[in-house]
C-alpha cells in the first residue's frame, strides 16, 4: 500500500492528540491514529486497563496486532468505518482517513461492549482454546467488566462522526499544508505577487487572501509541459480576449465579460469566435481548463477540490463532471493511472 501524504508532516500531532483525548473523553472510547502503514502516529487516548493488560501479555497481544490489521483493511476495502469484535468480543472500530482516494491512515476506536444485540458484527479473529489464555483472561475479569457499555446506535453514530470529522480536518490541514508550501516557492520567483508579499508571514488569517493572489502565478508555474500553448488568433478582434482566458486561468470567464473586452456584442463575438476555434465558447474554455487541470493532477499533490478552485470550477462536483466529460474518467483516476505509468516507466 502506497501514500503521496505523510500524515506526520500534514497535521500538527500535539494538537491533534488534543482532540483525540477530548473525543476519547466524550465518546467513552480509546482512540489512536496510525499512518497509511500501520504505524501509530500519536499516543493511545485512555486504553482501557483490560486492553493495557492483554497488550502487555506477550502469548495474547500477537492476536490483538491480527485484528488491528484486518480491521484497517477492512475499513480501506469498503471506504467506510469498520465496526467488529476483536478476539475476546470487544467492539472495536476502524475508521480509515482517505484524502481524493488516497488511503493515508486510520483512527483506530473502541474498546467497548455493547449493552444491545442490534449491531451484527464479525469477530475477526479467533483465539484457540488455551487453558492458560482462559485463566489469564480469568484473572482480568473485573477489569474486563468495567469495559463501558454503548448502545448500537450510538457506536454507529460515534464511527460516522469521527469518520466524517477526522477526514474534513485532515483535508482542510492539507489545504493549509499545500497553500504555505505554494507560498513560499512562490516567493522564490521574481513576479509581482511574490514581490508584493515577500514581507507578509503565512499566518492562519492571511492564507485566505494569500491563495487568492497567488493563484494566477502558482498555476503558471505548475503548468510547464502543457502542450496548448497561448492562442495567437488570425482575427485581431478576438485577441484580447484569448490573452485575458491564458492569463486568468483560476477565474470563471464569461462570454459576455469577452465580448465586452473585445468591443463587441456577445452574439457577434460569439459567431467569430466559433468560426476562428471550430467550437463554441462553451466548449472551448472549459476543454482548455481540463487540459491545464491534467497537467496540476500530473505535477502537483494538490487535492481534486483545489485543483477545482485554482481553475475557477464553482464546484469541486462540477469540476469532476466536466473531466468525466471530456477524458471519460474522474480527475482521481486520471492521477492515480498517470502515477502508475509513470512509476512503471521508472
Amino acid at each position: 500500500m502506497n501514500s503521496r501524504y505523510d500524515l506526520n508532516r500534514i497535521i500538527d500531532i500535539d494538537k491533534w492528540h488534543k482532540l483525540q483525548d477530548s473525543l476519547s473523553l466524550v465518546t467513552k472510547m480509546a482512540i489512536i491514529t496510525v499512518d497509511y502503514k500501520g504505524v501509530p502516529v500519536t499516543k493511545h487516548s485512555y486504553c482501557q486497563s483490560f486492553c493495557q493488560a492483554v497488550r502487555k501479555d506477550d502469548a495474547l497481544s500477537s492476536y490483538c496486532q491480527k485484528c488491528d490489521a484486518r480491521g484497517g483493511l477492512e475499513a480501506v476495502r469498503t471506504n467506510k468505518p469498520y465496526v467488529y469484535q476483536c478476539h475476546f468480543g470487544i467492539v472495536d472500530i476502524a475508521i480509515p482517513i482517505i484524502i481524493d482516494n488516497q488511503y493515508i491512515g486510520a483512527i483506530m476506536a473502541g474498546q467497548i461492549k455493547l449493552r444491545d444485540s442490534g449491531l451484527p458484527l464479525e469477530q475477526i479473529v479467533t483465539r484457540p482454546p488455551n487453558a492458560e489464555t482462559d485463566r489469564r483472561f480469568a484473572a482480568l475479569q473485573p477489569e474486563y467488566q468495567s469495559l463501558p457499555l454503548l448502545s448500537s446506535e450510538e457506536v454507529s453514530t460515534i464511527a460516522d462522526m469521527l469518520f466524517h470529522l477526522c477526514n474534513y480536518i485532515v483535508e482542510e490541514a492539507i489545504h493549509k499544508h499545500t497553500t504555505i508550501d505554494m507560498y513560499k516557492k512562490t516567493l522564490s520567483l521574481e513576479s509581482p505577487a511574490a514581490a508584493s508579499m515577500r514581507a507578509a508571514a503565512p499566518t492562519y488569517e492571511t492564507i485566505q487572501a494569500m491563495q487568492s493572489e497567488l493563484s494566477s502565478t502558482l498555476i503558471e508555474t505548475k503548468i510547464k509541459k502543457s502542450t496548448t500553448n497561448e492562442y495567437r488568433s488570425s482575427n485581431p478582434l478576438l485577441q484580447p480576449a484569448f490573452d485575458y482566458l491564458y492569463r486568468h486561468k483560476h477565474e470563471n470567464i464569461r462570454l459576455q465579460d469577452m465580448a465586452s473586452l473585445c468591443h463587441v456584442s456577445p452574439s457577434y463575438f460569439s459567431r467569430v469566435f466559433t468560426r476562428e476555434t471550430g467550437e463554441n465558447f462553451s466548449v472551448f474554455v472549459p476543454r482548455l481548463k481540463i487540459e491545464w487541470a491534467k497537467q496540476l493532477l500530473e505535477t502537483t499533490d494538490l487535492p481534486i477540490s483545489l485543483v477545482s478552485d485554482e481553475l475557477g470550477f464553482a464546484e469541486p462536483g462540477y469540476f469532476i463532471k466536466t473531466f468525466k466529460k471530456f477524458e471519460s474518467l474522474t480527475p482521481a483516476v486520471y492521477r492515480k493511472i498517470y502515477y502508475r505509468e509513470h512509476e512503471r516507466k521508472l
